[in-house]
This record gives C-alpha cells, sequence and structure tokens, in this order.
C-alpha cells in the first residue's frame, strides 16, 4: 500500500502564497489517482484537484486559476501550489491515493466515490487564511 504524509500547511495572509506537499512511500504514487481534498471548520470535504492519467489536472471552480497542482515522479510527491489565497480557502488539506482500476479522469474529485473511499489518505495539514 501507499503511506501519505502532507507537510506545509501555515497561516498567512490573503492574498498570499503558500505550497504544500505530500511525500508518499511504499508505492509509486503515480500508479494510483493522486488528488487534493479540503475541509472546512464544519463543512464537508470537498474536492480540490485531481491529477489525470495524462498528466494534466482538473480543478475545482473556486481554485482555478489561483492553484497549481504538480506530480515530481523522481521525488514521489504531490505538490499543490495555493496563491491569491482567501479566507474560504481556510481547512485541513489532505493529499489522496483514488485507485487505479477506479479512475475516472477529467473530473473534479468527489470524496463519496468509491475510489477515494476505499483508497489512501494522509493525516491532513492545516492551512489557515485570515484576512
Amino acid at each position: 500500500q501507499v503511506r501519505l504524509m502532507e507537510s506545509g500547511g501555515a497561516s498567512v495572509q490573503a492574498g498570499g502564497s503558500l505550497r504544500i506537499s505530500c511525500a508518499a512511500s511504499g508505492r509509486t504514487y503515480s500508479d494510483y489517482s493522486p488528488a487534493w481534498f479540503r475541509q472546512a471548520p464544519g463543512k464537508e470535504r470537498e474536492g480540490v484537484v485531481g491529477i489525470n492519467r495524462d498528466g494534466s489536472a482538473t480543478y475545482a471552480d473556486s481554485v482555478k486559476g489561483r492553484f497549481t497542482a504538480s506530480l515530481d515522479n523522481a521525488k514521489n510527491t504531490l505538490y499543490l501550489q495555493m496563491d491569491s489565497l482567501k479566507p474560504e480557502d481556510t481547512g485541513t488539506y489532505y493529499c489522496a491515493a483514488g485507485l487505479p482500476h477506479l479512475s475516472r479522469d477529467y473530473k473534479v474529485p468527489d470524496p463519496r466515490e468509491d475510489r477515494w473511499q476505499l483508497g489512501y489518505r494522509g493525516q491532513g495539514t492545516q492551512v489557515t487564511v485570515s484576512s
């Protein structure tokens, strides 16, 4: 199985930038469906971005144009560069490895889908954006 560990969460001012990381171990991350999710206090978990099998990324509308996900295969690490941060971006960010045989490309990750429910997830890293 693959193990995931997030890092880089912090408190930042609105308009600022932050990069968080997800280091995978045990298996090759690209053999799964890499993705980022987040959960704000009192809200359900939501998909932020999914990496498609062709290497492209599909973003939620709320972060499109501001966030950039990238997978470094040499380091087996997934990154999320977050720019122009807003207070509504506050939450715990989780990386995930979806089951590859259930992959669905070009779709914003939905945490209710089997590939995420049955897949792997890190412990999360906290991002707080103050106004």
